[in-house]
């Protein structure tokens, strides 16, 4: 009896040290598993952490392939722009070079109107030398373009041009035989120039052999005044007579 409680004993002793072991082994292993769920919460954590990094990583190679293309397609740009001012220097060079050689040729050009009139009848010469004289006072203004200038210029003889195909009166002073005096002027194109008193009672016409006013018969007196009215639309176009001398013989 007494053996059998020793031995009930030693086997309940043993148990309760049996107890204690497991609950170490127990607490350690919880510990063990927090440890484990904090180092997988810390490697999920890092894991995010990881994918936002890489997201922007992502991000930013994008945006550095964006610029790349970006700043491709600017030095393309800037080499054409480039090329673009050599081209406007290389054309502003040319314009230079072209208004120096249309500048004398736009003085020669005036010159030469200059004398045309001056060897032409002697029909509105204070308005085609106020032409004239405009025309060189524009030569040298330098706010006009070298375009403009030769434009007037040309502008100016297509009006000559174009007095050789009208028919024009108006009233003005001349020297005549019988003195200066106001007239009616004819200008019939440029085959007859002639002149008529208000009175109607002289008539004259340039005569181009000797450059001065000759006086013309009773016969020239009413087609003469009709010329006038005709040039003042007062009256319908019709046949005139004109004084017209004919060609000159050569021998």
């Amino acid at each position: 009896m007494i053996s059998l409680l020793l031995a009930l004993g030693v086997a309940l002793g043993g148990t309760s040290a049996f107890a204690t072991n497991l609950n170490d082994v127990f607490g350690v292993a919880e510990q063990v598993n927090k440890q484990a769920r904090k180092s997988q919460a810390r490697v999920d954590a890092l894991t995010d952490e990881t994918r936002t990094l890489l997201g922007e990583y992502k991000t930013v190679l994008k945006e550095i392939e964006g610029l790349r293309v970006y700043n491709r397609q600017l030095e393309k740009q800037i080499a054409n722009q480039e090329a673009e001012k050599l081209q406007l220097s290389a054309s502003i060079d040319q314009v230079t070079v072209i208004e120096r050689q249309i500048t004398p040729l736009m003085m020669r050009m005036i010159d030469g109107l200059e004398q045309f009139v001056a060897l032409d009848l002697p029909f509105l010469n204070e308005e085609r030398a106020n032409r004239l004289d405009g025309l060189r006072e524009m030569m040298d203004r330098a706010d006009v373009a070298a375009s403009e200038k030769f434009s007037q210029i040309l502008r100016a003889y297509q009006i000559e041009n174009e007095y050789g195909r009208t028919m024009e009166s108006y009233a003005d002073e001349i020297d005549t035989t019988e003195g200066s005096r106001i007239v009616d002027v004819l200008k019939v194109g440029r085959i007859a120039l002639i002149y008529q008193t208000s009175d109607g009672e002289e008539t004259g016409a340039w005569d181009v052999s000797k450059g001065t006013w000759v006086a013309l018969d009773d016969s020239y007196k009413t087609p003469i005044r009709n010329g006038i009215r005709m040039a003042r639309k007062q009256l319908s176009v019709d046949m005139l007579t004109l004084p017209i001398a004919g060609p000159e013989t050569v021998e």
